[in-house]
């Protein structure tokens, strides 16, 4: 017999996908996005799931009959793990391998041909080519390039399987250079941490992807920079700490390397934070986006469809999957 649970729902990109959600009409659901701090941790108190993106460790506190935190991605770095109570499981969900591929391609295609800068200056009135400018740099295919991973998880598996398809040359290194290729992943060369600066050296491209953690913070600094080809192209979709702040505006404003996309930040608006000390808008051979690199509704409806199913399985007894904590 399954029991019902008392599930708190506060990710506000979530709210979209309620009927995935509550589709089962087992569940008492508390779509909790807007309510303010006071009523948020009363409706904790009887909550059996809370569904978030992040967490307050106060939120953590008030909810003592917690069983299980489900996050809404796949970081988990904005949970308060020490102020849950004991026994409180914590889950993620992915789903968005694919779509961040596809950034990562289209962001590559772009800055490979000059558009954020072209875009702008166009914008500006400013019509400006390789007919009207011999200073303008003539663009590049992807094929037979080199596009060098820095991790090769479903986000490094998936781009490596685009930039294949492409013509391009992959590479990868990641924590565990032995463990078995993805199915459907060619790659040139596959190896370890420690030869990062082999991997820089020899990239037309390279795509940041690893998780954000004490081994990969500031992973890429003023040395790595300097290891890169002047014409590489950097692309992070992990987290913005991964890079050093200030060795990649260097890096980018002083020509060390030729671009960059960058998805993820150092800081966040909706946290208090700025995304960044120094000025990236002001550099031409950067794309600017805000952390959406993943948002396609594939990604969410597919995350939606596990956190479903992952509530039904803990409220039948059964095993959960993706158990982080």
């Amino acid at each position: 017999m399954v029991t019902p649970l008392n599930v708190l729902q506060t990710d506000k990109i979530m709210d979209r996908y309620a009927a995935v959600l509550t589709a089962s009409g087992t569940h008492h659901w508390t779509f909790a996005s807007g309510m303010d701090p006071s009523r948020l941790a009363e409706a904790a108190r009887t909550a059996d799931v809370i569904v978030a993106a992040a967490m307050t460790p106060g939120l953590a506190r008030a909810a003592t009959r917690l069983r299980l935190v489900h996050v809404t991605g796949a970081g988990y770095d904005r949970i308060p793990l020490a102020d849950l109570g004991p026994g409180v499981r914590v889950v993620n969900t992915f789903h968005h391998g694919r779509s961040i591929a596809e950034y990562v391609l289209a962001a590559t295609i772009m800055l490979a041909r000059g558009v954020p800068r072209a875009e702008s200056e166009l914008r500006h009135g400013v019509w400006r080519s390789v007919l009207t400018d011999p200073g303008v740099r003539v663009g590049s295919t992807l094929r037979g390039r080199t596009v060098g991973l820095i991790g090769l998880g479903e986000i490094g598996a998936e781009t490596a399987r685009l930039m294949g398809a492409v013509g391009a040359r992959v590479r990868a290194v990641r924590a565990r250079p032995s463990a078995p290729v993805p199915d459907g992943v060619t790659l040139d060369r596959v190896g370890g941490i420690e030869d990062l600066d082999e991997l820089l050296a020899a990239s037309d491209v390279v795509v940041v992807t690893v998780p954000l953690g004490d081994a990969t913070r500031g992973l890429i600094g003023t040395s790595q920079y300097a290891t890169m080809r002047r014409g590489a192209l950097l692309i992070n979709v992990a987290r913005g700490p991964v890079l050093d702040e200030a060795a990649t505006f260097a890096a980018l404003s002083e020509g060390v390397i030729a671009g960059a996309a960058l998805d993820v930040w150092w800081g966040h608006p909706r946290e208090g934070t700025p995304p960044a000390s120094h000025d990236f808008a002001t550099l031409p051979n950067v794309l600017l986006t805000p952390h959406q690199a993943g948002h396609t509704d594939d990604t969410f409806r597919g995350r939606a469809a596990d956190i479903a199913a992952t509530i039904d399985d803990l409220a039948a007894g059964r095993p959960l999957r993706n158990v982080v904590h």
